[in-house]
This record gives structure tokens, C-alpha cells and sequence, in this order.
């Protein structure tokens, strides 16, 4: 039997390479975009599909105070609002593209943060409560016809990707030289998110996901992997290790790329395989991919 899927967002990221991934099998799976940009998406006869998968949002974590009643609208009311729609059109599953942001921001630099299924979600600007107000009103609104899934994904990275991995792929490709710093993060591969969509789908779940790849990555492997994957040389460094500590109690971003956080492993278990690639693959396949686009 054929999944009719809808995915919000015509110009989303992971919307974009779920859909692909899913038509690779257009057997199981008729998949639509939309945008929800406007008013227009309420014309849209969601009793049509079985799945509808909401991804579309505001994404961008750097918020400015003029920004807030945008997130607020868009990240909470319009999910509500597309949530609340769909169980009133019968479809069966609803599944809301979240974020680990909900449990606030990373540790500092030579710290430890791990999310265990006790931790309490501390959003830490109106980008991650935007997102947390949004789970509290969809989650409610499951019952035995009606399946609401959340997905609480860490960062994401892939072909295309936005966000810290490109940067830390041009660092890796025109420095001789990376900061050594311990550190652990949780981090998803966007094939292996996909994946998982894929199966919660077929699975018909419902309840909340922390995927993550099967390994933390530590950020000078991640761009050590880098850039030998395009065949550059770079030594890793403490030299700078003490500057940055320092520079971490005030500055944000060094404690976002060099900080950790984590989900505690059995926190992002899945009865189904859907961890397919580890770091080496996936910045291979990954560095391959952007090095054709450039060709």
C-alpha cells in the first residue's frame, strides 16, 4: 500500500532530502510539497494523506529581539494550527521536525552536557521555546486514530547543508592548522535522519525521537576527517587552548563549536537500523557530492 505524504516547506533542507530519499522507492511512498508560507495552505484537502510531515520553520538560531513574535507564529502557531487540521481531515500521522535547541545551549568549553531521558527541555532564547510551545500543543492531540510524532534532531549535516558544518568544511580546507580540543557532540547525518523519518512512517509511531549518529564526534576529528577527504593537510593544535578557553565565558560561538553535548546513547535507540553512515562515510559522501556541484 502507497504512504501519500505531505511535506511542508517547499525550500526546507531536510524536506527537501526526505522527499528524495523517499521517491527513491516511489512503489511505497507519493510524496507532495507544499508551502505554508501564507493562508493558501488551509485550501490544501489534507484528507488526502496519510502523513503529514512539518518541517517547514524559522531555523536560524542567531535571533534578534524584532524577530521574536515571527518565531512564535510561525515555529508554534502555524504547527498547532497544521497539527490541529490534519486530525480534523483523518490523516493518521503528523510528524514535527523539533530540535535538540529545546535543552538550551552547549556546554562551555572543558565541560560535560548530556541529555538523558530526566532532562528537562531549557530553551534559551525564543528560537527553542518556539519550538518547545510547539510540542506542547501538537502532543495532546494524540489519540488511537491520530499519532503525533516529535522529532528532536542535533545538528544536522550533509550535501548542501547550512549551519556550522560549512563553515567548519572551508576552515578545514584553506587553514594548516585546528584548535585540539576534547570535546563530544551529538551530531546526525542527514541520511541517517531521513532514515529514521522513513521508518517511524512505515512504522506508524508516534511519541518523541533523539536520533543521533552511532558515535559523538569531537570537532577537530570532524574537520581532521574533512580534509583529507579533499585531500588537505592539517595539524591539529593546543596551543590555542588556553585563548579559547577564555574566549568561551564570553564569546557564544566558541562554545558552540567546541563545547559539548550529547544524548545519552540509549536515548536515541530505534528497533529499526537507521544509523546507515558513520562520520568518515558521511563527510566522504558529503565532501564528493559538494566537490560535483562545483565541477
Amino acid at each position: 500500500m502507497t504512504k501519500k505524504v505531505l511535506i511542508t516547506g517547499v525550500n526546507s533542507y531536510v524536506g527537501n532530502q526526505l522527499a528524495e530519499w523517499l521517491n527513491k522507492e516511489p512503489e511505497k511512498y507519493e510524496v507532495v510539497k507544499k508551502s505554508v508560507r501564507n493562508n493558501k495552505w488551509k485550501e490544501i484537502v489534507f484528507s488526502s494523506f496519510d502523513v503529514v510531515v512539518h518541517v517547514a520553520g524559522i531555523a536560524h538560531q542567531d535571533t534578534k529581539a524584532d524577530q521574536e513574535d515571527q518565531y512564535y507564529k510561525i515555529n508554534t502557531n502555524l504547527t498547532i494550527e497544521l497539527a490541529t487540521k490534519a486530525k480534523a481531515e483523518g490523516v493518521s500521522q503528523f510528524i514535527f521536525m523539533s530540535s535538540m535547541i529545546v535543552y538550551g545551549a552547549s556546554s562551555k568549553i572543558g565541560e560535560t552536557k548530556v541529555i538523558t531521558k530526566e532532562t528537562i527541555p531549557e530553551p534559551v532564547n525564543f528560537y527553542g521555546n518556539s519550538k518547545l510551545l510547539a510540542e506542547e500543543g501538537i502532543l495532546p492531540l494524540q489519540t488511537e486514530e491520530f499519532n503525533v510524532v516529535v522529532i528532536r534532531p542535533p545538528m544536522i549535516y550533509g550535501k548542501g547543508s547550512k549551519g556550522n558544518y560549512p563553515l567548519l568544511a572551508k576552515f578545514a580546507k584553506v587553514s594548516p592548522v585546528f584548535p585540539d580540543i576534547e570535546n563530544q557532540r551529538s551530531m546526525l547525518y542527514v541520511d541517517n535522519l531521513t532514515e529514521i523519518i522513513r521508518l517511524i512512517i512505515v512504522n506508524e509511531d508516534q511519541g518523541i525521537f533523539f536520533p543521533q549518529n552511532k558515535s559523538y564526534v569531537q570537532t577537530s576529528e570532524m574537520v581532521e576527517t574533512i580534509a583529507k577527504v579533499n585531500e588537505k593537510k592539517i595539524k591539529l593544535i593546543k596551543l590555542l587552548n588556553p585563548l579559547l578557553l577564555t574566549l568561551g565565558k564570553k564569546i557564544k560561538i566558541i562554545n558552540k563549536v567546541f563545547g559539548s553535548l550529547t544524548y545519552e546513547p540509549s536515548l536515541s535507540f530505534y528497533e529499526s537500523n537507521y544509523q546507515l553512515n558513520d562520520l568518515k562515510e558521511s563527510i566522504k559522501a558529503t565532501e564528493i557530492t559538494e566537490m560535483e556541484r562545483m565541477v
